[in-house]
């Protein structure tokens, strides 16, 4: 079993003006392989949460019904397994077996079957390691099939995917997807919340698309949505398969050199790497899960103190402090010059509203609050976010929570900006926004530094790659 339905469904999250979700009428059922997809904020993962039982009645308001086999949600967990975007989230051992058999134990399986579905489990989902595998040493696309194996363990009727490859590099989305499509049971049901739509195709039989002011747009096979209404969905930010974007390359040579990296790392989490950063270039880091990209990013960015070799500023970007690493400087003379953003968003809040979000970087660099007002009601203009300016930070779905970090980064208009993973949870609009975004500063001559497994961002505005690789004597030049 796993049918699913929704009558009006509504949700409206404590202290929002806006519905996240609302009048949802849908029928699937048991075994269908549903597509769900909408614009950034439509209310994917809101629904995905419905449907899971993860809404309490005290965290927001609801309108219409939703019923898991003739259930409230609430009631049919055990009938419901999810896999969210960050798979970290979902582990809670220590070691691959245990974490996997930590659901059973939890829904009081008796002891004699946990390990044998545990191993089928894992058997399933193409697991490469045994049970005793620390969960610590996985890669992303190891933890997020390690993740898919925890839900597959509880035999659902219902599985639910929201955006389970946002963050892997090609072959380890790759991975999961193939693990997916060999895991399933011929009656179990799929909703699945993809933003690569062409990718996600091969897993579903049917689409399903929301309309942001609430309701489903379109509603039938792949061929048939996107034969209606293709071009319509494009322009409103679907990512439908098939329409190219444009690219923004830069038409200047790049400017004075900003940061230089000499046999920089972090053992044994990045391998020592040069590279230099300049002015009006858009870097592009690449890499496999694992190589190291986000470390690079925190010790480009003077979040983290190297553990080999050094990063030197120079006079153009830090002035009387060139000759004083990043990590050393003083936390307003860094907002200023190097803007951070990183790869899991909800990391850098640290304010109850998305207005003093982003208010917060200019006030402590001392602004006026006439042009602190005014930076933060472009910024929310230009990201889409000014509907959301009084909602806490924590309550925006992951593409408004990606837009806002972005943005959190750019209100003291460094001089450079290092970007991990920028675009990941974007529809196509704020995707192109966001590109056409970085071009701009890029084109104004801020250095832009992006960790991204994004081939089509890299094809859109990348002047230059650099390749990271796996392994403890890996490095990398430009």
């Amino acid at each position: 079993m796993g049918a699913v339905t929704l009558r009006g469904f509504g949700w409206r999250h404590a202290g929002r003006k806006r519905w996240a979700v609302r009048g949802v009428d849908l029928r699937v059922e048991a075994g269908e392989r549903v597509l769900l997809l909408g614009p950034s904020g439509a209310g994917k993962s809101t629904l995905l949460a419905a449907l899971a039982g993860l809404l309490p009645e005290d965290s927001g308001e609801q309108e219409g019904t939703v019923e898991i086999d003739g259930l409230d949600p609430r009631k049919a967990r055990e009938r419901v397994g999810i896999v969210f975007q960050d798979p970290e989230t979902q582990l809670v051992m220590a070691r691959c077996g245990d974490d996997v058999a930590f659901g059973l134990e939890n829904r009081g399986v008796p002891a004699d079957e946990i390990w044998p579905r545990v191993d089928e489990a894992l058997r399933r989902v193409g697991f490469p390691y045994d049970r005793d595998r620390p969960t610590a040493a996985l890669s992303g696309g190891e933890q997020q099939r390690l993740a898919l194996a925890g839900a597959l363990a509880l035999r659902p009727g219902l599985l639910l995917l929201d955006e389970p490859t946002a963050n892997l590099d090609p072959p380890g989305a790759a991975l999961v997807r193939t693990a997916v499509a060999g895991a399933l049971d011929a009656d179990t049901t799929l909703v699945l919340v993809e933003h690569r739509v062409a990718e996600a195709l091969p897993l579903v039989d049917r689409v399903v698309v929301l309309e942001p002011g609430g309701g489903v747009r379109a509603d039938g096979s792949p061929d048939e949505v996107f034969g209606a209404h293709g071009d319509a969905l494009a322009a409103e930010g679907v990512w439908v398969p098939g329409r190219t974007v444009p690219a923004r390359r830069g038409t200047a040579t790049p400017g004075e050199v900003l940061l230089t990296a000499d046999r920089l790392g972090l053992p044994p989490r990045l391998a020592p790497t040069d590279l230099q950063v300049r002015a009006g270039e858009a870097l592009a880091v690449l890499g496999p899960n694992g190589a190291g990209k986000s470390t690079l990013a925190l010790l480009l960015g003077g979040l983290v103190k190297p553990g080999t070799g050094t990063v030197a500023a120079s006079a153009a970007l830090a002035g009387r402090d060139a000759r004083t690493p990043p990590h050393r400087w003083r936390a307003p003379a860094l907002a200023t010059r190097i803007g951070s953003v990183f790869q899991d968003p909800e990391h850098q809040f640290v304010t109850g509203t998305v207005f003093d979000e982003l208010a917060l970087g200019p006030r402590r660099t001392g602004r006026p609050e006439a042009e602190v007002r005014s930076t933060v009601d472009d910024l929310l203009a230009r990201l889409r976010l000014t509907a959301l300016a009084g909602a806490n930070p924590y309550t925006l779905s992951g593409g408004e929570a990606r837009r806002l970090s972005v943005a959190t980064a750019l209100a003291t208009a460094p001089r450079l900006l290092i970007c991990d993973e920028p675009t990941f949870g974007q529809d196509r609009r704020t995707w192109l926004e966001l590109v056409d975004l970085f071009a701009d500063l890029r084109d104004a001559g801020h250095g832009v530094v992006a960790v991204t497994h994004d081939a089509e961002f890299v094809a859109a505005l990348a002047d230059r790659q650099l390749a990271l690789s796996r392994g403890p004597s890996s490095g990398a030049t430009p």
